[in-house]
């Protein structure tokens, strides 16, 4: 809308203070983590293309906590069961991820009037290799232009997306005029997908990231 010349979008979860470490199907896979972007305005028909964005409630018992909430408050029989931690139905939650990654991305694209084919760099949700990898082959891109993280930070949920992009930026795999497709997906369960064209910041330096 013009309202502001730059914005900060950030991303942050802290998991391991909601899974259970007893529970070998959920805590292996999640990290805690922390990503931002700057967004500013770009010269046209670069930038943000279009964006879609989703959600079906119907699957929301599959990926949730079950206690602490209002639906739900907490009690002594809710610590004991251990339901303030992350429950998942882990073979029902891959099907939605790779479903939900393939086909946000794609109507994406169609509403920006590309394809698959168009994708320079495909930063898809680090949720896990298998899901990213069932995704990108329902799409036909190849794994050497999908950025993966989850090897290095694990599930960081909000996250996941920036972080993976800034690993990419560092690493070289982002070129100026470049087409990249984020794509999301969690709890409720909900997805988002975006296509962009890239664009560099001139005078912006690269670093090495830090501890």
């Amino acid at each position: 809308t013009g309202l502001y010349r730059h914005v900060m979008i950030i991303g942050a979860d802290t998991l391991s203070r909601h899974v259970d470490w007893t529970d070998r199907t959920t805590c292996v896979l999640f990290g805690d983590g922390a990503g931002a972007a700057i967004l500013g305005s770009v010269p046209e028909g670069r930038g943000f293309l279009s964006y879609v964005m989703g959600g079906d409630g119907s699957g929301a018992d599959l990926l949730k906590i079950p206690a602490g909430g209002s639906r739900k408050t907490a009690s002594a029989e809710t610590v004991a069961h251990r339901e303030h931690y992350i429950k998942m139905a882990g073979n029902e939650v891959f099907k939605f991820g790779v479903r939900a990654m393939a086909d946000g991305s794609l109507e994406a694209l169609n509403r920006a009037g590309l394809s698959p084919t168009d994708v320079d760099l495909f930063v898809p949700h680090q949720a896990n290799v298998r899901i990213m990898e069932a995704a990108a082959r329902r799409l036909e891109i190849p794994m050497e232009r999908v950025v993966s993280d989850v090897e290095r930070c694990g599930n960081t949920s909000a996250a996941s997306v920036p972080l993976a992009l800034d690993r990419a930026r560092r690493e070289g795999q982002v070129k100026d005029g470049a087409l990249l497709v984020f794509v999301g997906f969690g709890a409720g369960l909900t997805w988002a997908a975006t296509a962009m064209r890239w664009t560099d910041t001139p005078g912006v330096r690269k670093q090495e990231s830090g501890s």
